[in-house]
């Protein structure tokens, strides 16, 4: 979207499996270099926190190192935190908002962005936030807000609802603990298949280590699983590609769509192509 809209090139920054997809200095200071060599103007950095597709979380000493290279190389970051109040583990989830705000580091290069659709279930009603210490970001956004204004009905609705202090807190909670118990159930499925998923407790999709699954391995061995999968098995996974892994055989599974009942049909969807990918072979 960002793309083809603007027309700005995106570089992926390449996280591996060995390391969790935990994003690194290195790599980011790497894909940096190589773009520059390009003679490309590098203008900032766009990170999730928590991560999409691997659910995992930055910590507060990787945000630090994040600020501390923005700074050095005179570039902004932007921070999508869609999916803060969607964690479900032990570690705690901390704002780049927090980092800055607690060190002396330049505010007018820092930019977060929000919606409501995914920590409130709420993607029909197409509300976000732009957070930001920039006056000259924030006179942008509120020049486009003119042509992409929230309805009144809708602002009426959103206000009474959080509003409710209560309310909130509790929704959070149950959901927060809905999303544990749907995520464990769908993981010790996959693992049942032999599929493991990498050590993340948040947002609501695992990270699917398929590659043992794929016929060869590849972009094109992902890509005739997830055929598979969707034409045989009726299952729609995201595979790795889509979201720029260079390991083929990773899938992004989302599992908040389902009931426990869900989980046991979609397993043996799992298994009857897996089955009919062996009789082939």
């Amino acid at each position: 979207d960002i793309k083809w809209r603007t027309g700005v090139e995106l570089i992926p920054v390449h996280c591996r499996s060995k390391d969790n997809f935990v994003l690194s200095i290195s790599a980011l200071d790497q894909a940096f270099n190589q773009t520059r060599k390009r003679e490309t103007k590098i203008r900032g950095i766009l990170l999730s926190n928590p991560a999409n597709p691997v659910g995992n979380l930055l910590s507060r000493k990787m945000l630090e190192a994040l600020l501390k290279f923005a700074e050095e190389k005179n570039i902004h970051i932007v921070s999508d935190e869609i999916f803060a109040g969607s964690i479900y583990g032990e570690k705690e989830f901390v704002s780049i908002a927090e980092v800055v705000d607690s060190e002396d580091f330049d505010k007018n290069r820092v930019h977060i962005v929000y919606g409501l659709s995914k920590d409130l279930f709420l993607p029909g009603v197409r509300v976000g936030m732009i957070y930001s210490f920039n006056e000259n970001v924030l006179a942008a956004a509120r020049k486009l807000t003119r042509f992409s204004s929230v309805s009144a009905p809708t602002q009426r609705l959103l206000v009474s609802m959080l509003s409710d202090t209560r309310f909130i807190v509790e929704y959070i909670q149950t959901n927060k603990k809905r999303i544990r118990d749907m995520r464990d159930l769908f993981v010790a499925g996959l693992e049942e298949l032999g599929v493991k998923c990498t050590d993340s407790r948040s947002s609501l999709y695992c990270w699917a280590d398929m590659r043992n699954l794929i016929p060869t391995y590849g972009e094109k061995g992902e890509l005739e699983l997830w055929e598979k999968l969707l034409n045989v098995g009726k299952i729609n996974l995201t595979p790795g590609s889509a979201c720029h892994c260079i390991e083929p055989g990773w899938f992004r599974c989302c599992f908040t769509t389902l009931d426990k009942d869900d989980v046991r049909v979609v397993m043996e969807r799992i298994r009857k192509v897996v089955g009919s990918r062996t009789s082939c072979g």
